[in-house]
């Protein structure tokens, strides 16, 4: 039997946090939810290697965007899978997004997050 994988779902809109847990879930995976940057960043502090993907939004509630969790995970876990989501924000990829990772513009068909994550899982092991 495969063990669970852990992901954290970073997203501040109801519908697409409803959207996204029921599609990673019916994957096989594990989500658990913060809907703004400094209870994300806590909860990858609190279990950094239970982690083995983020799919976080980029603009979000605060000061902290998807960016700034991405580069603090990273930090924490350099293994950990990062898909990005955004509606505007993806010419600011180049720049500011983590090495291997996938940017997803929204609106997204929701079958692409579970891909995507299986794809990086697939690269990162």
């Amino acid at each position: 039997m495969n063990p669970i994988v852990h992901i954290a779902l970073v997203e501040d809109e109801p519908l697409i946090q409803e959207l996204l847990i029921s599609e990673l879930e019916e994957a096989g995976y594990s989500i658990e939810l913060a809907a703004e940057g400094k209870s994300a960043i806590a909860m990858l502090a609190r279990r950094p290697q239970e982690f083995r993907a983020l799919v976080t939004d980029i603009k979000l509630p605060g000061d902290i965007r998807g960016w700034d969790i991405a580069q603090r995970a990273r930090e924490l876990n350099p293994a950990i899978a990062v898909i990005y989501m955004s509606g505007d924000s993806t010419d600011d990829w180049a720049a500011y997004g983590v090495p291997k990772s996938v940017m997803i513009t929204k609106p997204f068909a929701r079958q692409q997050v579970g891909v995507a994550v299986a794809q990086l899982l697939n690269v990162t092991g």
